[in-house]
């Protein structure tokens, strides 16, 4: 047929499979977006007709990327992979996924065994990415079932490169974040079980007994890092018992990591030791660490952190890190961001809130507030009710002008210029002096 040499031409399995580009994201997310809006309103039927076409053109193409996935070819493969995780972050698939879960799943679990370096890091992106897809029933544990072994086999897997050690552990923690209801006794279980073979990974840069530090390379530093955070995500779930458990065992050798050369464990270091102050906090809240004042006037040092071996770069990121830090330790504090998606908005105001964020948007990236629209599963996790349809009208409606922006953007940057200026102004220290 004229239609099906027509998409011949344009490729398929033969020509190999290649990445959306920008300008297709853009398009679909375009798309997504206005299914929020009533369709009814201003769509004539030369609109409706051109939609239900891009819609069949995208279906076709992820159907193209499914099949290349067993591609003789590692770049046809690897460009597949790519393809399949771009789409899964930037919209909403379920009906489409769910018809094609075991399909995508053999293909993710035989790009795991058979692949190497990217093509496993990329398999193991999209395994998380399906299962985020697809929320936390009984299809996501199935797809949990099949795929969890062989996760747990690549990290205990020395000879594999941290690389894809890395990509791994991510999937395998955020697969066990959220127990299914009908199976929790064995789902906290299998989360103890997890978070031991991460412990196994990022024991290795704590301080030796002798006080002495081991000499990590960068890559392995990165695993440990991703391996810290994985295991971070999964304290958030944790019982009472178990998290007394992790501050005996854990909370006085944490504070050594403060003291490596890679500023990513560094941080993810703080971030931990935050997270287990709140959490101990919780269950009692006169809680109180033997060796506070050390551990304070470590996290003090590396708030004002100045040495000139570190770029600059890196002591800028520190130092507004080490910053909420120090404050959470000391004072119990947490500084509250809120996040703007569509109409609504989201505080994130405690360190377990943070680290699944983090989480999340480490996968589905600048895709997150669209997710947090209208993907049901994410929204469950951060408690946001289900998804809220909005109209065009309600939002023209809603949309402020931008002589408002103007104004209120103005008066806001006065405000802070004012509150700032007064640590600023240096005739106050000449005065002192």
């Amino acid at each position: 047929m004229p239609r099906s040499k027509k998409r011949n031409s344009r490729g398929g399995q033969q020509s190999g499979a290649h990445p959306f580009s920008d300008e297709d994201a853009s398009i679909e997310t375009l798309s997504h977006c206005s299914s929020f809006s009533d369709h009814n309103s201003g769509a004539d039927e030369g609109g409706e007709t051109a939609e239900d076409a891009a819609q069949e053109d995208f279906q076709y193409k992820l159907k193209g990327f499914i099949d290349s996935t067993v591609d003789k070819s590692a770049k046809t493969r690897q460009g597949a992979l790519d393809g399949l995780r771009t789409a899964m972050a930037t919209r909403i698939l379920y009906e489409f996924i769910s018809e094609r879960r075991m399909t995508i799943t053999d293909s993710i679990e035989r790009c795991l065994k058979k692949g190497k370096g990217e093509e496993q890091s990329a398999a193991a992106s999209l395994a998380c990415l399906l299962c985020i897809q697809l929320g936390s029933g009984i299809e996501s544990e199935e797809v949990l079932k099949t795929l969890k072994p062989l996760f747990m086999s690549i990290l205990a897997d020395t000879s594999i490169l941290a690389p894809t050690l890395s990509q791994a552990r991510s999937p395998t923690g955020l697969l066990c974040d959220r127990p299914v209801p009908h199976r929790v006794g064995s789902a906290l279980q299998d989360v103890h079980a997890t978070m031991e073979s991460f412990e196994r990974l990022f024991v290795h840069s704590y301080a030796r007994g002798d006080g002495s530090r081991p000499a990590i390379g960068p890559q392995v530093s990165a695993l440990h890092t991703n391996a810290l955070l994985s295991w971070a995500l999964l304290l958030t779930i944790c019982t009472a018992s178990q998290i007394r458990e992790v501050l005996r065992k854990h909370l006085p050798r944490l504070p050594s990591l403060l003291e490596s050369e890679h500023v990513s464990m560094r941080i993810a270091a703080g971030e931990t030791i935050s997270l287990l102050f709140e959490l101990a906090r919780d269950m009692d809240a006169e809680f109180e660490f033997e060796d506070g004042e050390v551990l304070c006037d470590k996290l003090s040092a590396l708030a004002t952190d100045c040495n000139k071996h570190r770029t600059k770069v890196d002591k800028r990121k520190q130092r507004s890190v080490f910053r909420d830090v120090l404050r959470a330790v000391e004072e119990g504090d947490f500084q509250s961001e809120s996040i703007r998606f569509g109409t609504e908005r989201m505080i994130v105001d405690s360190w377990s809130r943070k680290r699944m964020y983090d989480a999340f948007r480490e996968f589905v990236g600048a895709g997150m507030n669209y997710h947090l629209q209208a993907n049901e599963f994410i929204r469950d996790v951060f408690e946001l009710g289900p998804p809220m349809l909005v109209d065009s009208a309600t939002l023209k409606a809603m949309k402020i002008s931008r002589l408002e922006r103007h104004l209120y953007n103005s008066a806001a940057f006065k405000a802070r210029t004012k509150a700032r200026n007064k640590f600023r102004d240096k005739r106050v220290d000449v005065g002192e002096f």
